[in-house]
């Protein structure tokens, strides 16, 4: 078994608003009148979850056994959140209140293709978190998407202060300058994004995956259910998706991802591993609405990635 480490966890805190649409996107939008949109769907109920990529990330590190500190700020109506993260363990000493605004929020409506349209208001995740954090006794750390104030300053500090980290600027890419991608790109352990988000990323830099995987120990990109792929200077790792036993709701998913992948990293495994357990708490999170409704045991876990692809799981 691993041993537990601790992993500071930045980006946002949310509130999930889910909704689930019983119809198709596509069939709602007019090829001719995409310059004047108005439509109006409706919704088979509203459920709120707790979320946000730094409390989704902690939470599936927390079932993995490790042990995820949250560096992220939250507002005022951040009570309830707090206790639930308590409940189940998570330390909660290091999230900054901001009491004149509010925790951040996502209102997230999915079609029964699993396409999504999504809102997100920063509310108090937008502010930076300051002082920067203790790294003493800390293994590594993934830079998620929350502050950008955050994204920009914790990369170099993290150099500084010599801890290894994992960049995952996802929704930021656009708010972000080139050289600050750039910035947060080099020296990291790896940078996590999917498909969409690498040609972004690409697009704006002007550095291609090989640059990446140069610059950065690895590109980790994800395509949903057609699996990730791993790039290092090295070369490339493909890696199919877990067997999934009912699709539910696919939120969640990639930050459940990047929990697995770091853990086995941490274990000291291989991309290829490291890729396989990432797909496997993937799986999990799909497979319940919520971004944290679902559960596993480190024995339940190991014996689904041994079922999966055939091997040990190294956790």
């Amino acid at each position: 078994m691993s041993q537990m480490s601790r992993i500071l966890v930045s980006g946002s805190l949310a509130y999930d608003r889910i909704m689930d649409f019983p119809g198709l996107f596509k069939d709602h939008f007019l090829q001719d009148k995409l310059h004047n949109i108005n439509v109006s769907f409706g919704v088979e109920g509203v459920e709120q979850n707790f979320g946000g990529c730094a409390g989704n990330i902690a939470y599936n590190l927390s079932l993995l056994g490790q042990e995820p500190t949250i560096i992220s700020t939250a507002g005022s109506d951040f009570s309830t959140y707090k206790a639930y993260l308590e409940k189940i363990g998570i330390a909660t000493s290091q999230i900054h209140i901001d009491g004149n605004d509010f925790t951040s929020a996502a209102y997230i409506l999915t079609d029964k293709a699993d396409n999504q349209i999504a809102a997100f208001s920063f509310g108090a995740g937008k502010k930076k978190y300051e002082p920067l954090p203790d790294t003493k006794g800390v293994a590594c750390a993934i830079l998620g998407a929350g502050s950008l104030d955050d994204l920009r300053a914790l990369p170099a500090y993290y150099r500084e202060k010599g801890l290894s980290y994992f960049y995952d600027p996802a929704q930021e890419i656009p708010l972000l300058s080139a050289d600050e991608l750039k910035d947060g790109i080099e020296g990291a352990a790896g940078v996590f994004g999917n498909d969409y988000e690498f040609g972004l990323i690409t697009e704006k830099t002007g550095w291609d995956e090989k640059t990446i995987a140069q610059k950065a120990g690895m590109a980790v990109i994800t395509y949903g259910e057609k699996g990730s792929r791993v790039a290092t200077k090295d070369g490339e790792t493909k890696v199919e998706a877990a067997p999934i036993k009912e699709v539910v709701d696919p939120t969640g998913a990639g930050d459940a991802f990047r929990a697995g992948f770091i853990a086995a990293h941490l274990a000291g495994q291989q991309p290829k591993v490291c890729a396989q357990a990432g797909s496997i708490a993937a799986a999990y999170a799909v497979e319940h609405y919520g971004t944290q409704n679902h559960t596993f045991t480190l024995e339940e876990f190991k014996k689904r990635y041994q079922e999966a692809y055939g091997e040990t799981c190294p956790l």
